[in-house]
Protein backbone atom coordinates (compact mmCIF):
# COMPACT_ATOMS: atom_id res chain seq x y z
CA UNK A 1 0.00 0.00 0.00
CA UNK A 2 1.24 3.03 -0.98
CA UNK A 3 -0.42 6.49 -1.12
CA UNK A 4 -0.73 9.40 -3.19
CA UNK A 5 1.56 11.49 -0.77
CA UNK A 6 3.95 8.49 -0.70
CA UNK A 7 3.76 7.76 2.73
CA UNK A 8 3.29 4.34 4.59
CA UNK A 9 -0.29 4.95 5.46
CA UNK A 10 -2.22 3.52 8.49
CA UNK A 11 -1.58 -0.05 9.18
CA UNK A 12 -3.93 -1.77 11.85
CA UNK A 13 -2.45 -5.22 12.81
CA UNK A 14 -6.04 -7.29 13.89
CA UNK A 15 -6.39 -10.71 16.20
CA UNK A 16 -7.27 -12.40 18.89
CA UNK A 17 -5.03 -12.32 21.87
CA UNK A 18 -1.45 -14.14 21.80
CA UNK A 19 -1.86 -13.88 18.02
CA UNK A 20 1.53 -12.21 17.67
CA UNK A 21 -0.60 -8.20 17.15
CA UNK A 22 2.51 -6.43 18.98
CA UNK A 23 5.48 -8.31 18.15
CA UNK A 24 4.72 -8.11 14.41
CA UNK A 25 3.29 -4.46 14.62
CA UNK A 26 6.59 -3.61 16.55
CA UNK A 27 8.67 -4.57 12.99
CA UNK A 28 6.57 -2.95 11.11
CA UNK A 29 6.91 -0.22 12.50
CA UNK A 30 10.29 0.18 12.59
CA UNK A 31 10.94 -1.12 9.00
CA UNK A 32 8.72 1.52 7.76
CA UNK A 33 10.26 4.28 10.38
CA UNK A 34 6.46 5.12 11.82
CA UNK A 35 5.26 4.66 15.50
CA UNK A 36 3.94 2.24 17.28
CA UNK A 37 0.90 2.11 18.99
CA UNK A 38 -0.40 -1.15 21.03
CA UNK A 39 -4.64 -0.80 21.36
CA UNK A 40 -4.32 -2.08 24.96
CA UNK A 41 -2.30 1.07 26.10
CA UNK A 42 -5.43 3.42 25.50
CA UNK A 43 -7.97 0.97 27.49
CA UNK A 44 -9.51 2.71 30.34
CA UNK A 45 -9.03 1.59 33.69
CA UNK A 46 -12.29 -0.16 34.06
CA UNK A 47 -11.88 -2.05 30.43
CA UNK A 48 -9.08 -3.85 31.98
CA UNK A 49 -10.17 -3.96 35.66
CA UNK A 50 -12.55 -6.32 33.93
CA UNK A 51 -10.65 -8.22 31.46
CA UNK A 52 -8.25 -9.01 34.31
CA UNK A 53 -11.22 -10.02 36.17
CA UNK A 54 -12.15 -12.60 33.18
CA UNK A 55 -15.18 -11.18 32.00
CA UNK A 56 -15.46 -10.21 28.40
CA UNK A 57 -15.91 -6.88 27.03
CA UNK A 58 -19.62 -5.55 25.68
CA UNK A 59 -19.46 -3.78 22.61
CA UNK A 60 -20.84 -0.50 25.43
CA UNK A 61 -17.18 -1.38 27.45
CA UNK A 62 -15.03 -1.15 23.86
CA UNK A 63 -17.12 2.44 22.69
CA UNK A 64 -14.74 4.69 23.68
CA UNK A 65 -11.42 2.63 23.51
CA UNK A 66 -12.25 2.36 19.75
CA UNK A 67 -13.53 6.13 19.32
CA UNK A 68 -9.83 6.58 20.82
CA UNK A 69 -7.53 4.40 18.35
CA UNK A 70 -9.95 6.27 15.33
CA UNK A 71 -8.62 9.34 16.51
CA UNK A 72 -4.95 8.21 16.81
CA UNK A 73 -4.95 7.10 13.45
CA UNK A 74 -6.95 10.29 11.96
CA UNK A 75 -4.33 11.82 13.72
CA UNK A 76 -1.36 9.97 12.42
CA UNK A 77 -3.13 9.91 8.76
CA UNK A 78 -0.50 12.06 7.19
CA UNK A 79 2.20 10.34 8.62
CA UNK A 80 1.85 7.06 9.39
CA UNK A 81 1.42 4.96 11.91
CA UNK A 82 1.20 1.10 13.07
CA UNK A 83 -1.91 0.54 15.24
CA UNK A 84 -2.41 -3.25 17.26
CA UNK A 85 -5.64 -4.03 18.39
CA UNK A 86 -7.97 -6.95 18.39
CA UNK A 87 -10.59 -5.28 16.45
CA UNK A 88 -13.27 -8.76 16.31
CA UNK A 89 -16.23 -7.65 14.89
CA UNK A 90 -16.57 -5.77 11.38
CA UNK A 91 -18.45 -3.26 13.37
CA UNK A 92 -15.56 -2.16 15.07
CA UNK A 93 -13.23 -1.96 12.41
CA UNK A 94 -15.63 0.29 10.29
CA UNK A 95 -15.62 2.40 13.82
CA UNK A 96 -11.91 2.25 13.83
CA UNK A 97 -11.67 3.10 10.08
CA UNK A 98 -14.07 6.03 9.88
CA UNK A 99 -12.97 9.31 8.62
CA UNK A 100 -9.69 7.48 6.81
CA UNK A 101 -9.52 7.85 3.69
CA UNK A 102 -9.59 3.40 1.73
CA UNK A 103 -5.71 4.14 0.29
CA UNK A 104 -4.59 5.16 3.60
CA UNK A 105 -5.21 2.07 5.70
CA UNK A 106 -4.31 -1.34 5.31
CA UNK A 107 -5.35 -4.22 8.02
CA UNK A 108 -3.76 -7.43 8.60
CA UNK A 109 -5.50 -10.33 9.69
CA UNK A 110 -3.69 -12.64 12.25
CA UNK A 111 -5.26 -15.94 12.88
CA UNK A 112 -4.28 -19.55 13.32
CA UNK A 113 -5.87 -22.91 15.54
CA UNK A 114 -7.42 -21.97 18.84
CA UNK A 115 -4.81 -25.01 20.70
CA UNK A 116 -2.03 -22.67 19.16
CA UNK A 117 -3.34 -19.11 20.72
CA UNK A 118 -4.46 -20.96 24.08
CA UNK A 119 -0.41 -22.65 24.46
CA UNK A 120 0.71 -18.84 23.88
CA UNK A 121 -1.25 -17.13 26.00
CA UNK A 122 -1.10 -19.99 28.90
CA UNK A 123 2.84 -18.98 28.60
CA UNK A 124 2.52 -15.14 28.96
CA UNK A 125 2.62 -13.84 32.56
CA UNK A 126 2.52 -10.28 31.78
CA UNK A 127 -0.29 -9.56 30.14
CA UNK A 128 -3.66 -8.47 31.96
CA UNK A 129 -5.35 -10.84 29.50
CA UNK A 130 -6.23 -14.04 31.26
CA UNK A 131 -6.41 -17.86 29.14
CA UNK A 132 -9.95 -17.79 30.06
CA UNK A 133 -10.69 -15.46 27.74
CA UNK A 134 -9.45 -16.79 24.29
CA UNK A 135 -12.56 -18.71 24.00
CA UNK A 136 -14.78 -15.66 23.96
CA UNK A 137 -12.78 -13.50 21.53
CA UNK A 138 -13.03 -16.74 19.34
CA UNK A 139 -16.94 -16.54 20.01
CA UNK A 140 -16.98 -13.14 19.01
CA UNK A 141 -14.08 -12.64 16.08
CA UNK A 142 -15.64 -12.34 12.37
CA UNK A 143 -12.82 -12.76 10.03
CA UNK A 144 -12.92 -10.58 7.48
CA UNK A 145 -12.55 -11.37 3.63
CA UNK A 146 -10.30 -8.68 3.28
CA UNK A 147 -6.56 -7.48 3.85
CA UNK A 148 -3.56 -9.16 4.70
CA UNK A 149 -4.40 -12.70 6.19
CA UNK A 150 -1.29 -14.34 8.13
CA UNK A 151 -1.51 -17.19 9.88
CA UNK A 152 0.19 -17.29 13.44
CA UNK A 153 1.84 -20.35 12.50
CA UNK A 154 4.33 -17.86 10.45
CA UNK A 155 7.09 -16.85 12.44
CA UNK A 156 7.42 -13.42 13.02
CA UNK A 157 10.39 -12.35 9.92
CA UNK A 158 7.81 -14.15 7.84
CA UNK A 159 4.98 -12.45 8.71
CA UNK A 160 6.63 -9.24 8.26
CA UNK A 161 8.18 -10.07 4.88
CA UNK A 162 4.77 -11.00 3.83
CA UNK A 163 3.42 -7.06 4.72
CA UNK A 164 6.51 -5.32 3.66
CA UNK A 165 6.05 -7.33 0.28
CA UNK A 166 2.39 -6.00 -0.11
CA UNK A 167 3.56 -2.52 0.81
CA UNK A 168 6.87 -2.27 -1.91
CA UNK A 169 3.47 -3.80 -3.97
CA UNK A 170 1.69 -0.90 -3.30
Amino acid sequence: MKTAQNHPGIYWIMGVSASGKSTLGLALARALGVPFFDGDDFHPQANIAKMSAGIPLTDSDRAGWLDRLNRLARDHRDSGAVIVCSALKEAYRQRLAEGIPEGIQQWVVLHGAFETLQKRIQARTDHFMPPGLLQSQFDTLELPSYGIQLDVALSPDQMLQRVLETHRAG
